[in-house]
């Protein structure tokens, strides 16, 4: 290769190039070597005959004929060179053969991962059994290996990951494992049990000693040998008991065979005496059947008489003991009947006295009153309302006397045909008994006469005979006295109806009496109307006292309802003269004005407690709803109560992280609003509006809600009842612009804290979301401890805690009975929010792409499935149906077969919601860190690629991440379509307004 080079040379060619390489070095009295400074030391290399040995060809006949040999260590020695070696070169010398192995070498190495054996040679003959300690000691220390060796003992030459020392050790201590412990400490147990010294326990590896490996592997050895000689011994013990079983067996076979043969034997003798003995029983059964058969026939003639008889007496007792009950069930019915009717007859009288009474004192007041108001317009407002209560009163007890006469006529209709039906039952049961005792008689009569033997038979019968005799006796005493107790009530029956008789003259007088007011009422309108176009004044002012117009309409309203014998009082106040008009209109308008301000004050003060609900229902929006309806706040051009209410609701919902303030106020805001919703119409809606002649007079004001009432309403204890899911009390209002601006503010208000309460659950889930959705490393020990209860609840404490937040929020919300409608919104969107965080972690962090993350995460999704399956569907609603983007993720990391899929499989029947970028994002992203799978084929991932490719001009389809959508999810329609029953009926005021007179209209007419 070098035709004009030599050894010397070559030598002061590696002194000229590595003169100054540290690991070189030039000898001082030699030319030709050189000394390369290696680990274990120096060592010198001589530079002759290198280049002969480079020169050493081998000839290609001799390494075909070697080849070739049928020797295949020899043949082995020279395999056949690759042609490309052949056609670079045309010889082939030692060295670059040898060099091309070791080439050949490097690479097989590089790509395995070698473990090397350090070979010592012992002699310097090449002899065996020929060990030098010098030598060889001078080779192991050359090689380093002695260094190694100290150094390895010095410290901890056995070094094990957690993982792997409990799972090769982990069957010297069962018990380290069973518990919730770490790694680190299970291994620690493991070490502490078997009595080891000078061990230690690093972060992720256990350090041991020389020998301590060893050690530990002996005694796994000697237990596992243990077990194995357990299981022999089994094994040994079943083998011998089953041959004991068989020999056991064909033992009892033998038995069986002998022993049926002895038998066979046995049997034949005594089935010849057996066939002695049944000729012998068969005779002298016939002998004894034929004098059975006599006796049973006069024995069982004489017991069908007596069991007969016993059996009509009981059929009998049953009838009169059933017609005796039904006759008390009515008796005491009428006699229940009778003490409701005295009990309310007294109630209706006592009411009626104390309203009397109650009358008096108002009208006293009211004359005082009188001398300053307009006179006659009061008087005719009076009138007008006796004769609307009087007209009322005539129809409720016309209805009532002919309810009660039904009612009478019913009862003794009832009691008449129970007398009688009692009357044929009795002579039924007479009859009966008649015929049963000559039935017994003749039955004793012929069993006697059939009998061979006359034996004496006491009779029995005759006792009972005789007791229900004595009975049928009493029960017609009974009757007796139960027809007097008839006769009784006929009289209080003619007494009753002459009585009604006596109401009806009084009605019929009280008839009279209305027409009479009536007709002094018309003259009272003709003067009224006459001083109306001669007051211009009081014309001017009719816009100015609207507000004074209700609260007297108010005050008037509580009079009817407490006075009843104040109507003559006020005939006789019609001579009063009226003092002048301007003067009377100003006073009472300033005095209405601060009562009306001290009422809403009063209201103010009252809201801004935390009031509670009733049957479910907020007490404060009741509260206000009525309040703004009597006051007809709602139909009044300007007034600033509604303010007030506003910046009361806001005032108390400035801690936004009180969430059951922020529930309470959320429940009473939407039930106001749908009371507004149902309620509330604008000006402009196409509705008929009621002639009103007299509004626009003070007379007029205070008699419109007397003749808005119908005529044929019936008084009950409750202010409102129930009709069709609504309150019958939530007629339509024409509202006006303060009334309608006031509902828009509620819709803001129902709205924002409906987003304060929905921002604060997500606020507290949020730092769990981010732990939910990597597994934490204590996954490995739970797998090893075959997942022990204590393992899991550490594992999923995120999810638990989740899942708690949900729970409190909504036993938060079912406690303050917010509509069920806001509460699924609420967890629709929640559980969206937790989607879109869930879903763009997995996209954008590797780590979370895993396999055994995935069944994780679908873990703590059953906990949230279980969640929303025990919360019903009436609070969590399609809450479930929102994770659909993170369940598809997790079910497609979580299936073996992803190389099988077609991107169709994947695109339509797995992942059916996830775009194509999603999944290529997905499919890019995964690793398997437990079984080792692999991800989709090549050819669906390009396919994937392609289609993304043909997507790219696309602005929605590039983006592959998911937003969360914080909007109000309904509107006020949508509340009030799922809201079916509303009312405001039997509410009971709080103790602030209850003793207020001008909150009266809010208590039960009983009260």
């Amino acid at each position: 290769m070098f035709p004009k080079s030599t050894h010397e040379t070559f030598s002061q060619k590696l002194y000229q190039t590595f003169t100054k390489h540290k690991r070189f070095i030039k000898p001082k009295l030699s030319r030709t070597d050189f000394t390369i400074a290696h680990y274990a030391g120096e060592v010198l290399y001589q530079s002759d005959q290198f280049l002969d040995k480079n020169k050493d060809y081998v000839v290609p006949e001799h390494q075909d004929l070697l080849g070739a040999s049928k020797c295949s260590f020899v043949a082995g020695l020279f395999p056949p060179i690759p042609e490309e070696t052949t056609k670079s070169s045309k010889f082939s010398s030692i060295g670059s053969r040898f060099k091309l192995q070791l080439q050949q070498l490097m690479e097989t190495l590089n790509s395995t991962e070698p473990h090397y054996v350090r070979c010592v040679k012992p002699n310097n003959v090449l002899k065996p059994a020929i060990f030098e300690n010098v030598n060889v000691m001078q080779q192991l220390r050359c090689g380093g290996v002695l260094e190694a060796i100290r150094i390895s003992c010095a410290g901890y030459p056995t070094r094990r990951t957690f993982f792997e020392f409990l799972n090769r050790f982990k069957i010297l201590a069962p018990e380290a494992v069973q518990g919730s412990y770490e790694e680190k400490a299970a291994c620690t147990k493991i070490l502490e049990k078997m009595g080891l010294k000078g061990y230690q326990i690093g972060k992720t590896k256990v350090f041991l000693r020389a020998g301590q490996m060893a050690e530990l592997d002996a005694r796994r050895a000697e237990k596992l040998g243990n077990a194995a000689k357990t299981i022999q011994r089994k094994i040994r013990t079943h083998i011998t008991r089953q041959k004991f079983l068989a020999l056991r067996k064909a033992t009892v076979v033998l038995q069986t065979i002998s022993r049926g043969r002895l038998a066979c034997k046995l049997y034949e003798s005594m089935r010849r005496e057996a066939a002695a003995i049944r000729v012998q029983k068969n005779l002298r059964r016939h002998l004894s059947r034929k004098s059975y058969r006599r006796t049973q026939f006069l024995a069982v003639t004489l017991q069908t008489g007596s069991r007969a008889m016993a059996a009509r007496n009981q059929f009998r007792y049953k009838k009169q003991t059933k017609a005796a009950t039904i006759i008390q069930a009515h008796w005491r019915s009428y006699k229940g009947f009778s003490y409701y009717k005295r009990l309310k007859r007294a109630a209706l009288v006592s009411q009626c006295r104390w309203r009397g009474r109650l009358g008096r004192k108002e009208l006293r007041k009211l004359k005082m009153a009188a001398r300053e108001t307009g006179a006659l317009k009061e008087a005719k407002d009076k009138l007008e309302k006796k004769v609307e209560e009087l007209t009322w009163r005539l129809q409720f007890e016309k209805r009532q006397r002919t309810d009660l006469e039904e009612s009478k006529e019913k009862e003794i209709s009832k009691l008449q045909q129970s007398l009688q039906e009692m009357q044929l039952k009795i002579d039924e049961a007479n009859a009966l008994l008649v015929k049963e005792r000559e039935a017994g008689r003749k039955a004793i009569e012929e069993a006697a006469a059939t009998a061979v033997k006359e034996t004496p038979v006491p009779v029995e019968d005759t006792e009972k005979i005789d007791r229900l005799t004595a009975e049928v006796d009493h029960l017609q005493v009974s009757l007796e006295s139960e027809r007097q107790r008839a006769d009784e009530w006929e009289k209080k029956y003619v007494e009753a109806q002459e009585s009604s008789d006596e109401k009806h003259k009084k009605l019929e007088e009280t008839e009279r009496r209305v027409h009479q007011l009536q007709d002094s009422l018309n003259r009272l309108e003709d003067r009224l109307s006459n001083l109306e176009s001669e007051n211009k004044l009081l014309r001017q002012q009719a816009l100015t006292i609207a507000q004074t117009n209700k609260l007297l309409a108010l005050r008037s309203r509580s009079i009817m309802q407490r006075t009843e014998s104040a109507r003559h009082a006020e005939l006789r106040s019609q001579s009063l003269n009226s003092r002048d008009s301007s003067e009377v209109e100003g006073r009472a308008q300033k005095a209405l004005n601060e009562k009306q301000q001290e009422n809403q004050d009063l209201l103010i003060r009252c809201v801004a407690q935390q009031l509670g609900f009733s049957k479910g229902r907020p007490i404060a929006a009741c509260i206000i709803y009525k309040c703004l309806k009597q006051w007809r706040s709602f139909e009044v051009e300007k007034t600033s109560i509604f303010d007030r209410i506003v910046q009361t609701i806001g005032h108390a919902i400035e801690a936004q992280d009180n969430n059951d303030i922020l529930a309470y106020w959320l429940s009473n805001t939407s039930y106001l609003l749908l009371l507004l919703q149902r309620t509330l119409k604008a000006s402009g809606a196409a509705v008929p509006q009621r002639r009103r002649s007299g509004s626009a007079s003070l007379f007029g004001r205070m008699t419109q809600s007397f003749r808005g009432i119908p005529r044929d309403v019936d008084i009950s204890p409750v202010d409102g009842g129930m009709i069709g899911g609504v309150d019958n009390s939530l007629s339509h209002i024409e509202a006006k612009y303060p009334a309608l601006l006031f509902k828009q503010q509620l819709t803001a208000y129902v709205e924002k804290i409906y987003g304060m309460i929905r921002d604060n659950l997500k606020k507290e889930i949020s730092p769990l979301l981010g732990l939910c959705i990597q597994a934490p490393r204590t996954s490995k020990v739970s797998s090893l401890t075959q997942g022990t209860t204590a393992a899991q609840q550490s594992l999923f404490a995120h999810w638990k805690g989740i899942v708690q937040s949900y729970s409190n929020y909504l036993a938060v919300m079912k406690a303050n009975y917010v509509p069920s409608f806001l509460i699924r919104k609420v967890y629709t969107q929640v559980f969206s929010f937790v989607n879109v965080q869930l879903f763009n972690s997995l996209l954008l962090r590797r780590e979370c792409c895993s396999f055994s993350n995935a069944e994780y995460v679908k873990a703590g999704l059953a906990e949230l499935e279980n969640w929303c399956y025990d919360t019903t569907e009436e609070y969590a609603g399609p809450a479930w149906d929102e994770l659909k983007h993170i369940r598809q993720a997790i079910g497609f990391l979580v299936i073996h077969q992803k190389p099988q899929k077609t991107l169709d499989e994947v695109s339509h029947d797995l992942c059916p919601v996830l775009s194509i970028q999603q999944l290529y994002r997905i499919s890019t992203m995964y690793w398997d860190d437990k079984y080792g799978t692999h991800s989709l084929s090549p050819e669906v991932i390009a396919n994937m690629k392609v289609l993304m490719t043909e997507d790219s001009n696309n602005a929605v389809s590039s983006s592959f991440l998911l937003d969360d959508d914080s909007s109000i999810p309904f509107s006020v329609d949508d509340l009030a379509k799922s809201t079916e029953q509303i009312s405001v009926s039997e509410i009971e005021p709080p103790p602030l307004i209850r003793d207020n007179a001008g909150f009266s209209f809010l208590l039960p007419i009983s009260e």
